[in-house]
């Protein structure tokens, strides 16, 4: 073997020295393989760091390799590769400490797809967007805004009233869809010369009930910041002042949020001039709403509880942050956050935080863990959640049929 080698590398020497018409000695052309060997593996291992991101994600990827190998080698029972790595990847999306992010298997994310597409049921389709950046309709179902309109099962949605789609992501989509959801819109469609027009009008459920109670208290419980919601509320308060209310109770438990552009229009009626609140992106980007010099300065109590979620929960926040309101209720989940969905080469997917809503104070109700009340109060009957249907007044003033006990002791506050 150490003929042959030195054979070898006498020819190379040989080789050397006649083309270049040098005399190279066989040391000196070991000594030249051995640096090119090295230097060779040095580059290598430079240009695969740089590739995984740096020297810190080089070493990540190396322990995670290290780890797999002598599980591989040692462990047992027989490893499932693919197994291990939706573990790893789910631990790792874990390890942030947010509960609203998460890591989705090919599967997983397949059955996301479908139970989110669901989301659009109001305006009676169901959608997913395809490999084009077009959404294409997956289900409508009859007598609803799409039905009526004439939208059919196949159809590939480009634009929704002219605003184009191709670059949005599935959350995108489903929040300017509801923005839509209070009037009319258009939905541009491929093949067809003219965009189609959704009439919601019709089949917009109220976002919100009041009424008048005996107290004198006026009583409106919101049940979404979906559009139109926030003129709702507005017009609301206003009929129950022209009818002698004197206080007002905001009920926004079970509340699932909706959109901050509804929510901004109640803060800035009831609100005087200064920061509602804010939305900012890891970046520091920062977009701002502010309210006017116009307020309404009433007794007010705001009803949160731990179905309260996002709008909801920044709206109850922003009036404890400007001491407008009493809360009471129970705290709420702290789910303030915006996620966005990036799906993965192999079909899986992360479900990730990407913006944080700040309140009028700098609260981030997500890392706080939520609104905590002024008042903790638990509900006896959590079927009786809004509802003072008999009340009499009672000897204090307040609702004593209703067993609203949260509601009970808003207008008992009150009083």
């Amino acid at each position: 073997m150490n003929r042959v080698f030195s054979r070898w590398t006498r020819g190379i020497g040989l080789f050397l020295s006649r083309f270049f018409r040098i005399g190279i000695s066989l040391w000196l052309v070991l000594v030249l393989l051995a640096g090119a060997v090295i230097g060779t593996r040095v580059l290598t291992r430079s240009q695969i760091i740089r590739a995984v991101g740096g020297q810190d994600d080089y070493d990540e990827a190396m322990r995670y390799i290290e780890i797999k190998d002598i599980l591989d080698e040692k462990f047992i029972e027989p490893v499932d590769r693919k197994s291990l790595g939706y573990s790893a990847a789910t631990a790792m999306v874990s390890g942030l400490g947010d509960a609203w992010s998460s890591f989705m298997t090919d599967d997983d994310y397949k059955t996301y797809q479908l139970s989110s597409s669901n989301e659009y049921s109001d305006i009676g389709m169901s959608l997913v967007k395809d490999a084009s950046g077009a959404f294409q309709v997956v289900t409508v179902y009859p007598d609803s805004p799409a039905d009526r309109a004439a939208v059919v099962t196949g159809m590939l949605i480009t634009a929704v009233d002219g605003e184009p789609v191709s670059e949005m992501s599935t959350d995108e989509v489903r929040t300017l869809i509801r923005s839509k959801m209070s009037g009319i819109f258009t939905l541009t469609v491929v093949g067809m010369s003219e965009p189609l027009e959704v009439d919601c009008t019709a089949t917009n459920t109220e976002a919100i009930t009041y009424r008048l109670e005996k107290t004198g208290a006026g009583y409106v419980q919101v049940h979404n910041f979906d559009a139109g919601s926030g003129q709702a509320c507005v017009d609301a308060v206003e009929y129950l002042l022209s009818q002698g209310a004197v206080a007002l109770v905001i009920d926004l438990r079970n509340n699932p949020g909706g959109l901050t552009t509804e929510a901004a229009v109640f803060l800035d009626y009831l609100l005087p001039a200064g920061r509602l609140f804010s939305d900012i992106t890891k970046d520091g980007t920062e977009r701002v709403t502010e309210s006017d010099s116009m307020s309404l300065e009433l007794p007010m109590v705001v009803l949160i509880n731990a179905g309260s979620f996002r709008e909801a929960e920044l709206f109850a926040q922003v009036l404890k942050d400007y001491h407008w309101a009493t809360l009471i209720g129970e705290p709420t989940t702290g789910n303030t956050r915006t996620q966005e969905t990036i799906v993965l080469h192999d079909g899986s997917a992360l479900r990730l935080s990407t913006h944080s809503l700040l309140s009028a104070g700098g609260t981030d109700i997500s890392a706080a863990g939520g609104v905590i009340p002024d008042m903790i109060v638990f509900n006896r009957n959590a079927e009786a959640t809004g509802t003072t249907e008999g009340t009499t007044g009672g000897e204090e003033g307040t609702a004593s049929v209703s067993d609203d006990t949260q509601l009970m002791e808003a207008l008992r506050f009150l009083s």
